[in-house]
């Protein structure tokens, strides 16, 4: 069977509603997927709706940036308990600090005099605000784009290039994510039920150093095996992990917006497929067991 287990919506760093998302999914014959937006779980209700109007097995999901032991990694949540307030109150928390983190930045975006309408973002993005939505939001400015490319000496500006220029500067305020520890994730999976899964290990070196079974070991109940980021070598080392523990292994296309990847494809879905067959473990996800 056909599955996405990784997906992003408006609600936090993508760029489609969920029913958009539903409805893309299902024409690529997607037959049981998640929401997993960043830090909030906004989107849930109408991903629901979408899925059973085209006959989605739908499973909730979430993504949350933790912290374990001076190491930073992502962590994909499923099936937890969508009305818990301990739960509620954990990601709200989270967006708040987020939200204090980004209004620090914005304040030096103005000392530079770029244009920026703090209050009109916060109306659009009322719950996760995203470095990519942020930086677009600043960079759809002409002024502002020619100012950018002015400090930045540069003819042909790179979206990395903006991100370093107008959230992770040299000197002043830096944007940062709002970690939470993986004994307090740990802690509120208790009340709230649900998989913990660690997110695309193969990104960003974070399977280094044995991170991913030392977080097994802690508690989480498997990681992320068919991914975009991940390959050949990510694959075989979390195959020989996977013999050792037998664990749960999941996989999703981490979908934001036609062109992940810089893929010529319009949707990665044509490129990459996750089959349910081939990851031992997923049906207690699927059949929340």
């Amino acid at each position: 069977m056909r599955i996405d287990l990784q997906l992003h919506s408006l609600y936090s760093d993508g760029y489609h509603s969920p029913s958009q998302l539903v409805r893309m999914i299902y024409l690529q014959g997607i037959k049981a997927a998640s929401l997993t937006d960043h830090n909030t779980i906004a989107g849930q209700a109408e991903f629901k709706r979408a899925c059973a109007r085209y006959r989605i097995k739908y499973v909730p999901g979430l993504e949350l940036y933790v912290r374990y032991k001076q190491r930073t990694f992502n962590v994909l949540w499923y099936n937890y308990n969508l009305n818990s307030p301990v739960l509620l109150k954990m990601l709200n928390t989270t967006c708040l600090r987020r939200r204090r983190f980004a209004e620090k930045v914005a304040g030096r975006w103005r000392r530079l005099g770029l244009k920026f309408n703090w209050r009109n973002f916060l109306r659009e993005h009322p719950y996760y605000l995203s470095t990519n939505h942020l930086v677009n939001a600043v960079w759809k400015s002409p002024d502002n784009r020619r100012k950018i490319k002015e400090a930045l000496e540069l003819k042909n500006v790179r979206e990395e290039d903006i991100m370093r220029y107008c959230l992770f500067p040299k000197t002043g305020p830096r944007f940062q994510d709002a970690y939470v520890s993986l004994t307090k994730i740990l802690q509120v999976r208790k009340e709230t039920g649900g998989q913990l899964i660690f997110c695309h290990p193969g990104l960003n070196n974070k399977m280094k150093n044995g991170l991913v079974e030392k977080t097994i070991d802690a508690g989480l109940d498997g990681f992320e095996l068919l991914s975009p980021h991940h390959g050949y070598n990510a694959i075989m080392y979390l195959n020989s992990l996977f013999k050792r523990k037998k664990v749960i292994m999941t996989g999703g296309s981490d979908f934001h917006k036609p062109g992940d990847f810089g893929t010529k494809p319009r949707y990665s879905w044509d490129w990459f497929v996750v089959d349910s067959d081939k990851l031992p473990g997923v049906n207690r996800i699927l059949d929340n067991k």
